[in-house]
């Protein structure tokens, strides 16, 4: 389910991504720290599994804790924990399956059931099938690095989620314009971009400066000389040729209808990410004088239009020459939806990216933790000693995963548990829960896939969290500077009891 959190501003958030929650929660505890911690550094290596990385983290000391409090020392735990991780890991690594380098049609496909395992459990799985074509489609746009800044996701409140739409190229929202922009046309084909840094407008001079003049005169040239840097700036981009101009600083009145006049698209105020990307795509340099416009700092694509979406214009470069960037355009109702539609897609998005990079993948929804906990119960009973235990709770405790799935679908979760683990004990490795068919399956053939490194990340992450949190045995809080030492009774000064300070 996911929840919704309203900061002290107000400000709600509608949000089912572990590492979003957590970011919101404004979490004080020391301990707890540690498990936001890891559910950020999965969001930022893999994307996805955020919260399956805090289950995990949170289970492991749940089922170690009653082991500490009958005084087992930690360093044993922490050595068990460490020797089931290693016996995870090897066994996912055994278990994954390559993907072979297939046609790009099958791998397509692939990666599209990828992408929409990653979006069944958010707000947009009805959509999932039309959203994983334009995730797919987005990062195969992408160069060999896939950096994730190139894929533009730009909001429009109104319309439907089909109405979303992908654009390979640039596009972004119509900027602050001035008078005379309606006379620039709307469209062009093969045009050439000058990007700019350089403020075309009249500036107002600085209040110290002094200039005594004795007669109008002299102040007019003052006026024109303006003026005249003005023009002459405007003349030299006009001169290079190009007929699309956009500026991270602002373009005046005057610029504005003297691009108008002369045919010439104008955007002032570009964002900076905006503008790195067109550039990016459609070649060309940014400058910072208007010196230097010659025809080969510009940039080319084959088409540009403003077009209107929703309550807002859009400028779009299609057809560009190093077309190594697309932008989202999300359509859909609330604030908050938009906004959750955004996250779910950057998971989608982070998840696609990984399966292109590393080509194994394992199945999904519990089936690889219980294979993993059938693995460790296993081992445990080879084996003397306290570990023997440890490494059973551990085991015990991978089963949260399949168990969480079952709770959060409204399944009895003892019963499908139950099943699952006779199914593994006869060898079924890939059996995990069915949450249509409210049963067990084999999910390596239902297609729910997930790829195997995020799985490895999510137990090396969980895993070394609980270590740590383990390996600590006292907290200490030092007295904030300038405090009174606690008088009497350890209460402050006539606050009640429990009241933060």
């Amino acid at each position: 389910m996911d929840k919704l959190i309203v900061d002290a501003q107000g400000k709600a958030t509608i949000s089912n991504d572990g590492a979003t929650i957590m970011k919101l929660l404004e979490i004080i505890h020391p301990a707890a720290k540690t498990l936001v911690d890891i559910a950020k550094s999965q969001d930022a290596e893999v994307g996805d599994g955020t919260t399956s990385v805090v289950l995990l983290a949170g289970e492991f000391l749940k089922q170690v804790k009653p082991f500490v409090e009958e005084g087992v020392h930690p360093r044993i735990i922490i050595k068990a924990i460490r020797k089931a991780l290693q016996l995870s890991m090897d066994k996912i690594n055994s278990m994954a399956v390559r993907i072979e380098k297939q046609s790009k049609a099958e791998q397509r496909t692939l990666l599209e059931k990828c992408a929409a395992t990653a979006m069944s459990s958010k707000l947009i799985h009805q959509q999932k099938d039309f959203f994983s074509k334009i995730v797919v489609e987005a990062v195969l746009s992408l160069d060999e690095l896939l950096p994730l800044n190139m894929i533009g996701i730009k909001k429009v409140a109104g319309g439907s989620l089909e109405e979303s739409q992908l654009i390979s190229g640039v596009a972004f929202k119509k900027t602050f314009s001035y008078a005379g922009f309606e006379m620039a046309p709307k469209s062009y084909d093969n045009c050439k971009i000058a990007l700019l840094n350089i403020e075309l407008e009249l500036k107002a001079e600085r209040d110290n400066a002094e200039i005594r003049v004795d007669n109008v005169k002299e102040y007019q040239k003052i006026v024109d000389a303006e003026w005249q840097i003005l023009y002459n700036k405007l003349a030299k981009v006009h001169e290079s040729g190009a007929n699309v101009v956009l500026s991270k600083l602002p373009i005046g009145d005057v610029a504005t209808q003297y691009f108008a006049d002369r045919d010439i698209f104008c955007a002032g105020r570009v964002p900076d990410e905006d503008l790195k990307r067109t550039m990016k795509a459609c070649g060309g340099a940014v400058m910072t004088t208007a010196n230097d416009i010659k025809a080969n700092v510009l940039g080319h694509c084959k088409h540009f239009e403003e077009r209107q979406v929703g309550g807002d214009r859009f400028n779009l470069f299609q057809g560009c020459p190093n077309a190594k960037t697309s932008t989202l355009i999300l359509r859909g109702g609330a604030e908050q939806f938009l906004e959750e539609t955004e996250r779910s897609l950057h998971d989608a998005i982070m998840i696609v990216r990984r399966t292109i990079k590393h080509d194994s993948v394992v199945a999904g929804g519990g089936a690889i933790e219980m294979e993993l906990s059938k693995l460790l119960r296993d081992y445990s009973r080879t084996i003397a000693g306290k570990e023997q235990l440890l490494i059973a709770a551990i085991a015990k405790g991978l089963e949260i995963i399949p168990r969480q799935l079952c709770d959060n679908a409204g399944f009895d979760a003892t019963n499908i548990l139950n099943k699952l683990r006779q199914k593994h004990a006869q060898g079924g490795q890939w059996f995990g829960v069915d949450i249509t068919k409210e049963d067990i399956s084999d999910n390596f053939e239902q297609c729910v896939w997930e790829p195997s490194i995020i799985k490895i990340n999510a137990l090396t992450a969980a895993s070394e969290a609980a270590c740590m949190i383990l390996s600590v045995d006292e907290t200490i809080k030092s007295p904030k500077a300038g405090e009174p030492p606690m008088a009497g009774g350890g209460m402050g000064m006539g606050r009640g009891m429990g009241r933060p300070m």
